[in-house]
């Protein structure tokens, strides 16, 4: 699946919901301040993900051989995952809730991830060019490269950095009208 040492967007969505799944084991076993710094790390790694998903992977489904239900459930689940991550984000990591909802939440983002693999992936790689899978890969790394692993404290590092700051509904409404931004302008220029 690979151009050269271009990775195409079905490798790097793959390896996307590889770190998330070992992430979200990371929050499961951890404690303290380490389960708040991996908890905030998640956080992080889902909303780019989620958000090139529905600003680049959904649309480029919908256009090839994905049928809209398909892309419709998997929008719904994504809206669903991102109101329980704001629910444990208000909670805490110290909350006596926070584990058991935090299985719950795993296992229904791990689910999300398999059901896109199969519905989605799959197609995807087999009604896409390799030229178009690399321009898409090629979006996926500007998101990364945009979100910071982890934000700036001081705020004066990167600019971008403060994407990545505060609650989860906001980091990811900020990531994606970045990406809506940089999608008109590139398709502008």
């Amino acid at each position: 699946m690979t151009q050269g040492n271009q990775s195409d967007v079905i490798d790097l969505l793959l390896a996307q919901h590889g770190r998330i799944k070992g992430v979200l084991e990371l929050v499961r076993i951890s404690a303290g301040a380490e389960k708040q710094r991996r908890f905030d790390e998640l956080v992080r790694l889902l909303a780019v993900h989620e958000s090139v998903e529905a600003e680049v992977v959904h649309p480029a489904a919908r256009r090839h051989s994905v049928g809209s239900e398909i892309v419709d459930s998997r929008l719904h689940e994504e809206r669903e995952a991102e109101r329980m991550l704001a629910r444990l984000y208000e909670m805490g990591v110290e909350h006596p809730e926070f584990d058991s909802t935090f299985r719950s939440f795993a296992d229904t983002i791990v689910a999300h991830a398999e059901l896109e693999e199969k519905e989605e992936f799959g197609p995807l790689l087999i009604d896409t060019s390799v030229p178009e899978r690399v321009r898409l890969a090629g979006v996926v790394r500007f998101a990364e490269a945009l979100t910071p692993t982890y934000p700036d404290p001081g705020g004066t590092a990167m600019p971008s950095a403060n994407l990545l700051a505060g609650p989860p509904m906001e980091i990811f409404a900020r990531i994606r009208d970045t990406l809506r931004d940089w999608k008109w302008q590139s398709s502008n220029a």
